[in-house]
C-alpha cells in the first residue's frame, strides 16, 4: 500500500477517537505556554532588558513573524523524513527548552554580582533570550502545521461530521488556553521574587509556560499508543519543485502552435512523472491558489493586538464593578471564542441546513472575510466619538502655554490680544496656542509691580507650563506630553512651592529631588487609588501629615502641586493637565464581536477545508501554507500602517475594511469556480488502477514463462 500505517489500538469515546483527547489536551498546554510566554515579551524588553520601545516592537514582531514562517519548515520535516507523529515530539522538546532558556535569561541573580536588584551583565540575558526565543520559534512553528492535520488524520473514512466537530473542539482549545494564560502569566509577573532582591518576578511567569509546555510533551506522548501513524513519502516537496520546475520548462520548449494544447499547465511533466504526483500537486495548487486573498483578512485581524489596544487606551476601562485595563480588553475575543464556536456548532449551522442553504466551507470563511470588514467599520465609529473628547495638542509649528500660579497672591498675564488675571493657586482653563514661527509677547505682572515680560525660547510641537509665585519670578517648564498616555496610563508630575527640595514617593516610583518653585518629569501610573508620600528634613514639622492619595482614571495627566499652609504642613492641589477619558470601553465589545464571529467561520472552517482538500501526503504543507497567510498579513500590516501618510486613525480603519470588502469580493468569486473534491477517493482510483497494472504484470509473466521453458 502507498498508505502504510500502525494502530497499537483505537479506542472511540461518542464515536471519536479516544486518541483525539490527548492531541486537544496537548495543544490546550501548548497555546497556554505560547501565548502566556508572549504577552509578557514587551514589557520584558523595555523594562528588564531597557531596549527602547521601537527596538522593543521590532524584536517582538520579528520574532512573531518566525513563528509563522517555520510552520514550512515543520510541515516539510513531517512529510518528508521523520513524520507528524515524531516531529511533534522532536520539536516539543526544543520548544521545552526554549521556554526553560528564556525564563534563565530573565533571573536578575544570574549575573546581579553586586546584589543591588539589576543585572551586571545585560550581554548574557540578551543573549540567552534570543537563542531562547529562536528555539520557541522552531518549536512552536514546526509543530503547528503537524498537531492539527495528525489530530485529522486520526478519524475513518465517514467520519466527515466528527472531524469538522474536532477542528472545532481545537480551536477551542486554543482559545481557551490563550483566555487563561494571558490573565495568568501578567499577574505572576507583577509579584515580587528575587534572591539577593525583589522585583518584578519574570522568571516565575516565563517559568508557568514553560512547565506547561513539558506537561504538553508529556501528555502528548502518554497517548502514543492510540494514535494512528502515516509513514512519511519521501521528500514530497523537492518532488513538488521539480515536477512544477519540470513542467513549466517542458511547457517553454514546446510554446510553439506545432505542439496541441493540454488541459493543464502541470500535464507537461507527464513524459517525467507519474500521472499520480502531478494529480496530487494539482489538488495543492487549487487550493494554494484560494489562499491568495486570505493575508488580508490576517492583516485586520491581528490589530487587535496593536491598533485597537492602542485605541482603548484613549477609553475608560469602568466597566461597572469591573476595572479593565486596556492590554486586556483582547481576553474579549479568547472570552467569545470560547462561547461562540460551540453556539456556531451546535446551533448556527444545523439551523442554516435545516433551511436548505448549502453553507459550503468557502461560502463560511467569505462571511467571515465580511464580519471582520464590518467589524473595522464599528471601530471607526467608535473612533470618531473618541476624536471628540480627545484634547487638541500643538501642530509641529505651533506652542501651547498655560500659566499656572502657585503663589500667594493675584498675577495677571498678558498674551497677545487677551489679558488673564490668576488668583493664587489656579491655572489657565485651557492651553493657549500659538503660531510658532512667530515671536511669542507674554508679560506677567501683581498689583503694586511693574510689568515683567517672559523670557523663554519656546519649542515647536509642544506643551509648556509658566510657573508664576511673586513679582519678577517665574519658571517656564515643558510639559513634554504631546499625545494621551500611553496603555491607558495616567502622567502625574509635582510641582514645590517649598523654598526647599524633597523627594516624593508614589507607589514604587520615586521623583528625586524636587526643586523649590519647579517641576517634576510625568511619571506614569494605572488607574485606582494611588498613596505618595513627601519626604523633607528641613521645613516641614514633624507632626504634619504627609501622605496623600489620589484617585485615578484612564489616560488623563495631572499636576499635584504641594502648598505650604499657615501651620507650615503641606497640602495638596491637584490641576488637570490631560482629562481622562471618557468613552468607555465597552464600545468595542460590538466590534470584537464582529471580528470574533468572522474568525470562527473563517479560522476554523479555513483549517478544516486545508486538511479536507489535501492529499494525504502533503496535508501539513498544506497547513504550512494557511499558516503562511498569517505571517503575510502582518506584513501588510506593516506596509499600510508603515508606509502610509494616514493622519486620521478612523480614516485607516476605513482603508482596512474597504480593502478587504474589495478582497471578499474576489474570493467569492474565485470560490464560485472551484469544484470541491475528495482526496481519498482520486487516490483510491489511482491505487485501482496500479493493482490492474500489477494484476495484469502477472498475467503476462504466467503466460509467457511456459514459452520460454519450450523455446529453452
Amino acid at each position: 500500500m502507498f498508505h502504510s500505517y500502525t494502530v497499537s489500538f483505537c479506542q472511540n469515546c461518542f464515536g471519536y477517537p479516544l486518541s483525539i483527547f490527548f492531541i486537544v489536551v496537548n495543544e490546550f498546554c501548548e497555546r497556554f505556554s505560547y501565548y502566556g510566554m508572549r504577552a509578557l515579551l514587551i514589557l520584558y524588553f523595555s523594562r528588564f532588558i531597557g531596549w527602547d520601545d521601537n527596538l522593543s516592537t521590532a524584536i517582538y514582531h520579528t520574532f512573531v513573524a518566525l513563528c509563522y514562517l517555520t510552520p514550512i519548515l515543520g510541515a516539510l520535516i513531517a512529510d518528508s523524513w521523520l513524520g507528524k507523529f515524531k516531529t511533534i515530539v522532536s520539536l516539543s522538546i526544543v520548544y521545552t527548552i526554549g521556554q526553560a532558556v528564556t525564563a534563565v535569561s530573565s533571573i536578575t541573580d544570574l549575573t546581579d554580582f553586586n546584589h543591588d536588584g539589576t543585572p551586571d551583565n545585560l550581554s548574557v540575558h540578551v543573549a540567552l533570550s534570543m537563542i531562547g526565543l529562536a528555539l520557541i520559534a522552531l518549536g512552536t512553528g514546526g509543530i503547528k502545521p503537524c498537531v492539527s492535520a495528525f489530530g485529522g488524520d486520526q478519524f475513518e473514512e465517514g467520519q466527515e461530521k466528527q472531524r469538522n466537530r474536532f477542528f472545532s473542539i481545537f480551536y477551542l482549545a486554543i482559545n481557551a488556553g490563550s483566555l487563561l494564560s494571558t490573565i495568568i502569566t501578567p499577574i505572576l509577573r507583577v509579584q515580587q521574587c528575587g534572591i539577593h532582591s525583589k522585583q518584578a518576578c519574570y522568571p516565575l511567569a516565563f517559568g508557568v509556560p514553560a512547565a506547561l509546555m513539558a506537561v504538553s510533551l508529556i501528555v502528548f506522548i502518554v497517548g502514543s499508543g492510540m494514535y494512528k501513524k502515516f509513514q512519511p513519502q519521501g521528500n514530497v516537496m523537492a518532488k513538488v519543485v521539480k515536477c512544477i520546475g519540470f513542467a513549466l520548462k517542458n511547457r517553454f520548449r514546446h510554446r510553439s502552435k506545432a505542439f496541441p494544447k493540454r488541459e493543464h499547465w502541470l500535464d507537461w511533466a507527464r513524459e517525467k512523472y507519474d500521472e499520480r504526483l502531478i494529480s496530487q500537486i494539482k489538488m495543492v495548487m487549487r487550493v494554494m491558489f484560494l489562499y491568495i486573498p486570505l493575508p488580508m483578512f490576517w492583516a485586520l485581524f491581528d490589530q487587535q493586538g496593536s491598533r485597537w489596544t492602542l485605541q482603548a487606551t484613549t477609553m475608560n476601562g469602568k466597566i461597572g464593578l469591573i476595572e479593565i485595563q486596556p492590554d486586556q480588553m483582547q481576553t474579549v475575543n479568547a472570552i467569545l471564542i470560547v462561547i461562540m464556536v460551540p453556539i456556531m456548532d451546535a446551533v448556527v449551522y444545523p439551523l442554516i441546513a435545516k433551511c436548505g442553504f448549502n453553507f459550503t466551507s468557502l461560502k463560511k470563511m467569505t462571511v467571515g472575510m465580511f464580519l471582520a470588514s464590518m467589524a473595522f467599520v464599528l471601530a471607526a465609529v467608535v473612533q470618531v466619538e473618541i476624536d471628540k473628547t480627545l484634547p487638541v495638542f500643538p501642530k509641529q509649528n505651533e506652542v501651547q502655554v498655560k500659566v499656572l500660579n502657585i503663589g500667594n497672591g493675584n498675577m495677571t498675564v498678558f498674551f497677545p490680544g487677551k489679558e488673564v488675571i490668576h488668583p493664587q493657586m489656579t491655572q489657565t482653563n485651557e492651553s493657549i496656542t500659538f503660531d510658532g514661527d512667530k515671536l511669542i509677547n507674554i508679560n506677567i505682572s501683581s498689583p503694586g509691580s511693574p510689568v515683567t515680560p517672559v523670557i523663554y525660547n519656546f519649542e515647536q510641537g509642544h506643551r509648556h507650563t509658566i510657573l508664576v509665585w511673586a513679582p519678577n519670578h517665574y519658571q517656564v517648564v515643558k510639559d513634554g506630553l504631546n499625545q494621551k498616555p500611553e496603555k491607558g496610563e495616567n502622567g502625574i508630575r509635582f510641582v514645590n512651592s517649598f523654598n526647599e527640595s524633597f523627594n516624593i514617593t508614589m507607589g514604587e516610583k520615586v521623583y528625586v529631588n524636587v526643586t523649590s518653585h519647579n517641576a517634576s518629569e510625568y511619571q506614569f501610573f494605572s488607574s485606582g487609588v494611588k498613596h505618595f508620600k513627601i519626604s523633607s528634613t528641613q521645613q516641614i514639622p514633624q507632626d504634619c501629615v504627609n501622605d496623600f492619595q489620589s484617585s485615578l482614571e484612564f489616560g488623563s495627566a495631572f499636576t499635584y502641586v504641594i502648598g505650604k499652609k499657615d501651620t507650615g504642613c503641606p497640602e495638596l492641589h491637584t490641576f488637570e493637565d490631560i482629562p481622562p477619558n471618557t468613552v468607555n470601553m465597552a464600545l468595542q465589545i460590538p466590534q470584537y464581536f464582529l471580528l470574533t464571529c468572522g474568525e470562527v467561520v473563517f479560522s476554523i472552517t479555513g483549517l478544516e477545508f486545508s486538511y479536507s482538500q489535501a492529499p494525504s501526503n502533503m496535508k501539513s504543507v498544506l497547513q504550512a501554507g494557511w499558516l503562511l497567510t498569517v505571517a503575510i498579513g502582518n506584513i501588510i500590516v506593516l506596509i499600510i500602517a508603515g508606509a502610509g501618510q494616514i493622519s486620521e486613525q478612523w480614516a485607516e480603519y476605513i482603508l482596512f475594511a474597504a480593502l478587504l470588502l474589495a478582497v471578499c469580493v474576489i474570493f467569492a468569486i474565485m470560490a464560485r469556480f472551484y469544484t470541491y473534491i475528495n482526496p481519498a477517493e482520486i487516490e483510491a482510483q489511482f491505487d485501482n488502477e496500479d493493482e490492474k497494472k500489477n494484476l495484469e504484470k502477472m498475467h503476462i509473466h504466467s503466460t509467457t514463462a511456459p514459452v520460454s521453458q519450450t523455446q529453452m
